[in-house]
């Protein structure tokens, strides 16, 4: 079962529990990912593409995080975090800070690259290699620390 299936699966399951903040995620869910198949003018998204949608999802909600956090709202903070929790069930488990770092110097080593001017180089064999299992921006605070 793919993602998507799993998706319209337990909102199902959630309509029928009467759980109103995960119906509402996962509504949210699935028209990002209509929206996105209508743009893309595909019948169906693939799992890949599927997972990008979910992945830009949560990184909204750590962005509205952060501006609540700041906006001492910690009712709003509360709502999305527990939205951000429903939704990450559905992406692979992010990767390990040491993981992460020895694919970065991996990489680096391999592609021989040194400077910082060639930072974009690695980040985008670096991001094919993790696959949606890292923050972009913790993959490129490690490049550039690696990098003179």
């Amino acid at each position: 079962m793919d993602t998507y299936e799993k998706i319209e699966l337990e909102m199902r399951d959630a309509m029928k529990r009467k759980d109103s903040l995960k119906l509402s995620v996962l509504r949210m869910a699935i028209a990002a990912v209509r929206n996105t198949e209508i743009v893309k003018k595909v019948k169906k998204l693939e799992e890949p593409d599927v997972l990008q949608v979910i992945h830009k999802m949560i990184k909204e909600h750590r962005e509205s995080i952060t501006q609540f956090e700041k906006g001492s709202r910690p009712d709003l903070v509360e709502k999305e975090t527990r939205e951000l929790e429903v939704l990450q069930r559905y992406v692979p488990k992010e990767m390990g800070l040491e993981e992460l770092t020895s694919i970065i110097k991996t990489t680096v080593q391999e592609s021989g690259f040194t400077s910082k001017a060639d930072a974009g180089k690695v980040m985008k064999a670096v991001m094919e290699r993790v696959k949606g299992k890292a923050d972009g921006k913790i993959v490129n605070n490690i490049v550039l620390s690696l990098l003179k």
